[in-house]
């Protein structure tokens, strides 16, 4: 699929991606170490270990679908992006503008200061291929640019050529596309993700809107609805799975 074509939401195309990883030392064109991220305090601890961004040090592998550090198995999903807005302006309080810009924040009803962004699901496209990958820092450079993230402007970033988009080494390695180069890119819901080596590892769980979570022992029909639910993702993986040349992808 191009993008642009009746989509749910709209893509950011021609947008300048770099890379970035998990415990990324700072540099002059990254001056933000990257031991914890916006909006959690021990990202690389809880990621579990250094996402190593050297060639040698990874996996990367479409037959098996694989696409990781090889030194350890992450505890976090391994494709990850950052986008240079960050919704929270502090401790029990949100941006005056997050509410008005972020298409999900009113179905969310988040408490204040509680992020709406973390983990929410990317579609990256270069032309030839696509990934997802879920939002879990903000960047690059900047932490403010909703006309940019929601409004469709473009990245008011100059540096690294205009940066709008950091991409992890798995999502470089799967789209084959390296700093400095150009992706479209979108936002997409959960249920739109297919199977992928995406998935595989830790996903980070989307926020739900407050009035949908309730305790399992209030409602047992959820947990066995749930239950269900996760039965039949599962046979549609394995489905997914045993279809020749699985490890493949096309865009959507």
């Amino acid at each position: 699929m191009q993008p642009g074509a009746g989509n749910l939401y709209p893509w950011r195309t021609n947008i300048t991606a770099t890379v970035f990883w998990i415990g990324e030392q700072p540099t002059q064109n990254n001056p933000t170490p990257n031991h914890k991220s916006s909006w959690d305090q021990a990202w690389a601890i809880n990621f579990g270990g250094y996402d190593n961004p050297e060639p040698t040090s990874r996996i990367a592998d479409y037959r098996t679908n694989d696409f990781r550090p090889k030194n350890f198995t992450p505890q976090l999903n391994p494709f990850y992006v950052a986008l240079p807005y960050n919704d929270v302006a502090g401790w029990g309080r949100h941006k005056p503008e997050a509410s008005k810009v972020i298409p999900w924040f009113a179905r969310m009803s988040p408490e204040p200061g509680k992020t709406v962004l973390k983990g929410r699901w990317v579609q990256i496209y270069n032309g030839k291929r696509s990934c997802y990958a879920q939002w879990e820092d903000c960047g690059p450079w900047v932490t403010d640019d909703y006309e940019y993230v929601f409004l469709g402007k473009p990245p008011k970033n100059t540096s690294n050529k205009g940066a709008g988009i950091d991409i992890s080494p798995s999502v470089r390695d799967y789209l084959n596309l390296q700093s400095g180069q150009k992706c479209h890119w979108r936002f997409v819901e959960d249920a739109q993700v297919p199977y992928g080596p995406w998935k595989k590892y830790g996903q980070s769980q989307v926020a739900q809107p407050r009035s949908a979570v309730a305790p399992s022992t209030s409602y047992p029909e959820h947990d066995a609805q749930r239950r269900y639910l996760e039965y039949l993702r599962k046979v549609r993986d394995d489905q997914y799975m045993k279809k020749p040349g699985s490890g493949q992808a096309t865009a959507r």
